[in-house]
């Protein structure tokens, strides 16, 4: 059977580890020196090294090379057992398949045994975080003071999750994301040794979906290979399920162009040909991340072939800085909101949403400006070559005002609430929701505000699915809760659904039955439905 190509290239010396170079010095130093600790803690995403790492260090302490700078020698005969997996005294456990405080009560009574082959007994223990309380607790006497002959090294991927007296009883590393860049020579080299046939940009595709894991990277190369001779772009998006580049340009397109059909029939083809919703959000995040460096700095760090960086210079033209950063949020939102497994389109149909509106209404307060700015009226031009004199231009009159500049009515927190003054504030409303709630504002940008009526805004949904999401417990509060503090007074949220909805309830008023249903029985108004005439 052949062996996977993360473990073919795992690292058998510290020159051989990529991307932890404040880790590998340390412990080299720590070596050369002799001043190994007993118990050490490695934490960080996973794939990038901890637990080579770990066995780097145990080969190193009971390497026999005799240059200390040198150790690992890779060739003595116990750096060659832990390669072949036969060192008797480096003992791997799984915390998560030995959680119980029997396990570490076991591992303690073993660890006053002697080494049989090193000078060391080193004990790695990953996924440490899995351990129990009472297992964590039985382990804190040895991990602060083992036998001089042994070491301790745990990693885990979850380091908040590690009682504080354990961390205080370890040195601690922190293992970092390894850059892409980083990553992508680790592929060109191993890609070129194992005749992998695979070409640049496919080669970028996979470092960037490893976000940061070189064992990702190396594992997604090995599925690869078995598809293709040669491995291009298409092959590797329809292996990985990630949509085309192409998809992502023509979607930010019809943001610019605010074509909603257009848009959602973009998300809707990328999904149905496989592409995971949450990669895809990623990508369009990548896409305008960079459309906002060429905004704030040109893109000078940019690596795009001409043509491509000319579209992205014309697509960030027609966004603000501001407005750009909101559309990202939104499809950042989209692409770590887990609520919307049960709809997978969901998130990337809402942030599109949103970004329409806030376009639109970015470019509402442009124009609005520049009318604004053209309605002023201007000295008239003076010809240079006139020779008569030049008559003096009247002083205005002291009793003359300039004209003030419109502006948005203010709402009096604790006044009458109309439907009238809802909305003229509803803009700022969505604006103040959107810093705590995204998607709720989002959801609101699609509603129509039909009444207020006795405390209560009654809004309507043409479509049910859109309904249902603001009917969420926790979304519903959210706005009540922001209306209620914006206005100054409490307010219910009564949501309706359909085009032909009507208005809220005739019963709804204090001591009324809705009223008792929702302040008593915590009950809320599913559905309005209009009555028959």
């Amino acid at each position: 059977m052949a062996q996977a190509l993360y473990r073919t290239w795992r690292p058998h010396l510290w020159e051989e580890v990529v991307g932890q170079d404040h880790i590998v010095q340390t412990l080299r130093n720590a070596i050369s020196q002799e001043r190994i600790g007993h118990a050490y803690l490695f934490g960080g995403p996973r794939g990038t090294g901890k637990t080579t790492s770990a066995r780097l260090l145990a080969k190193a302490v009971n390497c026999l090379e005799p240059d200390l700078a040198r150790r690992p020698c890779d060739k003595c005969a116990n750096c060659v057992a832990v390669n072949e997996g036969r060192f008797m005294d480096l003992i791997e456990i799984d915390a998560a398949s030995n959680t119980s405080v029997d396990d570490v009560r076991d591992l303690r009574d073993k660890v006053g045994f002697a080494p049989s082959q090193g000078r060391f007994k080193v004990y790695i223990i990953d996924e440490v975080h899995m351990l129990s309380t009472s297992a964590f607790n039985a382990l804190l006497k040895t991990l602060e003071e083992p036998p001089s002959h042994v070491i301790f090294i745990l990693a885990t991927t979850e380091i908040h999750k590690i009682p504080a007296t354990v961390l205080s009883r370890c040195q601690r590393h922190e293992f970092r994301r390894i850059p892409m860049q980083t990553i992508i020579q680790k592929l060109k080299l191993l890609t070129k040794q194992e005749n992998i046939q695979i070409d640049d940009d496919a080669l970028s595709l996979v470092a960037r979906q490893a976000t940061g894991s070189l064992r990702d990277a190396i594992s997604l190369v090995d599925q690869l290979s078995s598809v293709s001779q040669r491995i291009t772009l298409q092959t590797a998006q329809d292996v990985l399920g990630t949509a085309t580049s192409q998809a992502v340009i023509e979607l930010v397109d019809a943001i610019i162009k605010k074509e909603h059909a257009v848009g959602l029939e973009i998300i809707h083809k990328a999904l149905d040909s496989g592409s995971d919703p949450r990669q895809f959000a990623r990508q369009i995040v990548d896409y305008l991340r960079n459309l906002l460096v060429i905004k704030l700095e040109g893109g000078k760090s940019l690596e795009l072939m001409p043509e491509v960086r000319k579209q992205m210079n014309d697509q960030s033209e027609e966004f603000t800085t501001p407005c750009l950063v909101g559309i990202i949020s939104a499809f950042s939102n989209a692409a770590t909101d887990l609520k919307a497994n049960w709809h997978p389109g969901l998130g990337l149909e809402l942030a599109y949403s949103s970004s329409i509106s806030d376009l639109t209404q970015t470019q509402l307060v442009s124009s609005k400006t520049q009318s604004q700015r053209a309605a002023t009226p201007t000295a008239p031009a003076v010809s240079s070559t006139r020779k008569e004199p030049i008559a003096a231009k009247p002083e205005p009159k002291p009793d003359s005002k300039p004209m003030p500049e419109p502006k948005a009515a203010e709402f009096v927190p604790g006044s009458a609430l109309t439907l009238e003054a809802v909305n003229e504030q509803w803009s700022e409303v969505k604006k103040q929701l959107k810093r705590v709630d995204p998607v709720a504002a989002a959801l609101l940008n699609s509603c129509k505000l039909l009444e207020v009526n006795n405390g209560a805004l009654t809004i309507n949904f043409s479509s049910e699915l859109l309904y249902e999401k603001m009917n969420n417990e926790k979304t519903l509060r959210t706005v009540k809760k922001e209306l209620s503090a914006y206005f100054g007074q409490p307010i219910e949220v009564i949501s309706t659904a359909g085009q032909n909805a009507g208005r809220s309830p005739q019963g709804y008023e204090p001591g009324g039955l809705v009223d008792l249903a929702q302040k008593e029985l915590g009950g809320r108004v599913r559905k309005v439905e209009k009555k028959k005439e």
